[in-house]
């Protein structure tokens, strides 16, 4: 598990790819400055890490592309301290980004092969979740909320009313919407009972799985 400094110099390269296609926030470039990407991939895919693009990992789910991993980011405007809630695990990249940052990171994973796997690997390479559970993301997570923001990273035919929920007054929720095409959308909780909505374009996501138990 080396870090080379080829590795850290086509990390600098995939931040100036990001910075050109628009992404503005020095404490997201900075975390993927950071981050080594190429430890979350299959072998096969190594060579590849930091081209801004999605590969496939375990149980046919994914690595988002580094841009919408950014983008995502961006849109939930993380401070430093905030409680964030991440639904989809996934490979525990996004969940590095977000920790490198500064949040304290409560983190859902449906897909059990993978929780294992990430529960496991994380840790190694140094970062920590708050709290990391398998579950089904479309409950979110009531007993720790409300959230300073929420981010989920599998597209969703439907916008989950327990995340609305479980926002915190000012809080973001950032979803991607739709089936096969997803619109990325954020949701801002300006009251109790009210929320502004606004949406950034559409992007691709593998599902998200909801317990049908």
């Amino acid at each position: 598990m080396k870090d080379t400094f080829t590795h850290q110099g086509k990390r600098k390269q995939l931040v100036k790819t990001l910075e050109a296609k628009g992404i503005k926030d020095a404490l997201v470039l900075k975390a993927i400055s950071k981050i080594p990407r190429h430890l979350f991939m299959d072998s096969g895919f190594v060579d590849h890490a930091y081209v801004d693009k999605a590969f496939p990992i375990a149980a046919d789910q994914t690595i988002s592309q580094p841009y919408t991993v950014a983008r995502q980011t961006e849109l939930l405007e993380v401070k430093r301290g905030d409680t964030i809630l991440e639904i989809g695990t996934g490979s525990g990249y996004q969940t590095a980004v977000l920790l490198e940052m500064g949040a304290k990171v409560y983190s859902i994973e449906r897909q059990n092969e993978l929780f294992k796997r990430t529960k496991l690997f994380l840790p190694k390479i140094g970062y920590r979740p708050k709290k990391f559970i398998f579950g089904d993301g479309y409950k979110g997570w009531p007993t720790e909320a409300p959230f300073n923001g929420i981010i989920v990273t599998a597209g969703a035919p439907f916008v989950p009313e327990p995340l609305l929920k479980q926002l915190a007054i000012g809080a973001k929720l950032v979803i991607p919407v739709g089936d096969e095409v997803q619109i990325m959308t954020v949701f801002t909780r300006k009251s109790p009972s009210d929320f502004d909505k606004e949406t950034f374009g559409e992007f691709r996501f593998v599902p998200l799985l909801e317990d049908k138990n």
